[in-house]
């Protein structure tokens, strides 16, 4: 049990049989009346967004995540299977708890895993990850000043969109939370 005074982003509070976790959170506290506490919450499994008002010092139950290091190991037919770095222990976790990282994911990658009571509830990749053009066109002589930008396909089979200079072998750096081209990876 928690009371509004412990809320922290990233915490996951039970409510209704249903995990939610605290996206954002404000104390407000009117001029006139009690104070209450307006916050964000993300359904943790159908990843559902909505805005709840909590009264100031009301209790509310918490949930026990726990969050680990683990390693992609590879594709056991639609399931990913993660590897625990310290125990050694491997785990299937479904696509839909993967969710879009399924796109920039690669073997031996380390990721987060969140379970709660030994059921895994999200996959989290690192901000930015390095992956290499298999294929994009090439880019058109003189066309470098427009900014406009074309598709590539990268080494997990994903298609993003990149600047015209970006040619097939160069090495990029992606924003794995929108898929969004970074910058090109020196050496």
């Amino acid at each position: 049990m928690a009371t509004t005074a412990d809320f922290k982003n990233g915490l996951v509070l039970k409510m209704d049989n249903q995990l939610w976790q605290i996206v954002e959170f404000q104390h407000v506290k009117p001029g006139k009346g009690p104070a209450f506490v307006r916050t964000k919450l993300k359904n943790v499994t159908s990843a559902k967004n909505i805005d709840k008002t909590f009264n100031a010092g009301v209790k509310v139950e918490t949930a026990t995540v726990d969050r680990r290091d683990m390693t992609f190991l590879y594709k056991d037919g639609a399931d990913f299977v993660f590897m625990d770095g310290e125990t050694f222990e491997q785990i299937n976790i479904a696509p839909e708890v993967v969710g879009d990282g399924a796109r920039f994911i690669l073997e031996n990658m380390t990721v987060q895993v969140s379970t709660h009571e030994g059921e895994p509830l999200s996959v989290e990749l690192p901000v930015t990850i390095e992956l290499e053009v298999t294929h994009t066109d090439p880019g058109l002589q003189g066309d470098r000043s427009t900014g406009g930008t074309k598709p590539a396909t990268v080494e997990t089979g994903a298609e993003i969109a990149v600047p015209l200079f970006i040619n097939t072998g160069d090495k990029l750096k992606i924003d794995s939370r929108d898929g969004n081209y970074l910058g090109r990876v020196n050496g």
